[in-house]
């Protein structure tokens, strides 16, 4: 089942971010580095915006692009799931307002043999379940 058809609501949506980063389990990964998609759900009440039309009662797009940005540019992870769940708890922690978050994180650029648009992991966090 869907994380969607057990979450309702509004929500922030980002998609197709791309950053160049250092993560991965293999050396060539961690010194040449290669190309990060991320896409976020960032499930929050956006009626207070809507009736509003005011920033202050929302969460700017570019706030939770800059946790996904400084994840992806920062320091090294061995594994995209640890990537994912520190872009989900950072957004989590710092925005009260996020009730739930769904982070995919994908490598166009893997060593396999056939097509593929990437190779990746996604996750689903909710307030109940925001450890590091």
């Amino acid at each position: 089942m869907e994380d969607d058809a057990l979450i309702r609501g509004d929500k922030l949506i980002l998609r197709g971010l791309k950053f160049h980063g250092f993560h991965g389990v293999k050396q060539e990964e961690r010194k040449l580095g290669q190309k990060f998609l991320v896409d976020v759900d960032a499930w929050m009440d956006l009626r207070p915006a809507g009736v509003s039309d005011s920033l202050s009662d929302t969460i700017s797009y570019t706030d939770i692009y800059r946790i996904a940005k400084e994840v992806l540019e920062g320091p090294p992870q061995n594994l995209l799931e640890s990537v994912a769940q520190l872009i989900a708890s950072m957004a989590l922690t710092k925005y009260s307002q996020i009730s739930a978050i769904r982070v995919k994180v994908g490598k166009p650029h893997v060593a396999v043999q056939g097509p593929v648009d990437y190779l990746g992991v996604e996750i689903f966090r909710d307030r109940n379940h925001v450890s590091n």
